[in-house]
């Protein structure tokens, strides 16, 4: 079940972080503004290819394994981007086909493809919510939240390559925990964050690319990223480069193929449990 919505216009006048991830997973939902800015990543740093993959992998793996051992049922998924399937939701109503999920994104265009996004199992439910992490209360307030998840029952964060996009002087840290504060025991926080720790210098140029775009990116060291867990049971193997996490979890005939360098994927990822 789903919730039809209309789409705003769309800004083509600067690239978008989530049209540009598009990109990076060779989708088609981008504008040539979106795609000259990407490539221009992708001249200095050719493993964003293999990060935006890898991201996508363990959104998956940590999916399957919130829903297999640890019974979560609910996932709020915020900084959506454009569909890729299989997304989200998908995952999880493959494990349990009851699963409700809201999905939370500020970009139209993402708007655009709702309908595509929420095709939900009959037995589960998902729904799209036009918001802005920058403002947790307003998100979490959203009546779409209330009619989908239940507050009471344990619920999945679900923040994949998002909270690099905001800032220390947005108070990136105060944003999860606020989030993670009206979710009940046993809710969940999956995280992944794209790092300089591998290849300082290139990452600084990748930073540049994107502040210059008008985008602000604020890429963090591992003890920066494992302090968004903080007062949570991390899972094993705790915050880790994204392709080793829980590699086992993927599902049969989704081996990788080729191997990956840790400075390919510079992603770290992590699942922690609320107690």
């Amino acid at each position: 079940m789903s919730t039809p919505h209309a789409a705003r216009d769309i800004d083509t006048s600067r690239p978008h972080s989530a049209r540009m991830y598009d990109y990076y997973l060779g989708g088609k939902d981008h504008f040539e503004i979106d795609r000259k800015a990407a490539e221009t990543v992708a001249a200095v740093y050719p493993g964003i290819f293999v990060c935006a993959r890898e991201n996508r992998a363990f959104m998956h793996r940590a999916t399957r394994v919130l829903a297999t051992e640890h019974g979560i049922r609910q996932w709020l998924d915020i900084g959506t981007g454009i569909p890729t399937e299989p997304n989200l939701h998908q995952v999880a109503q493959t494990v349990v086909p009851d699963a409700r999920v809201v999905y939370a994104d500020n970009d139209p265009l993402v708007l655009k493809y709702a309908e595509r996004l929420m095709r939900s199992t009959p037995q589960g439910r998902t729904t799209y919510i036009e918001a802005d992490v920058n403002d947790p209360q307003a998100l979490v307030n959203a009546p779409q939240l209330a009619e989908v998840l239940d507050l009471t029952k344990p619920v999945a964060l679900s923040l994949n390559a998002l909270m690099h996009f905001v800032t220390d002087a947005q108070d990136p840290y105060g944003i999860v925990s606020n989030l993670l504060d009206v979710l009940p025991s046993g809710s969940a926080l999956a995280l992944s964050h794209c790092t300089p720790d591998f290849d300082p210098d290139t990452w600084q140029k990748v930073t540049d690319i994107y502040n210059g775009a008008g985008t602000p990116v604020q890429f963090r060291s591992q003890k920066d990223v494992a302090r968004f867990f903080d007062g949570l049971d991390l899972l094993e193997p705790g915050v880790t480069v994204g392709h080793r996490w829980r590699p086992e979890a993927a599902p049969e005939g989704t081996a990788r193929t080729e191997s990956v360098t840790d400075a390919q994927v510079s992603l770290w990822t992590g699942v922690g449990i609320k107690p």
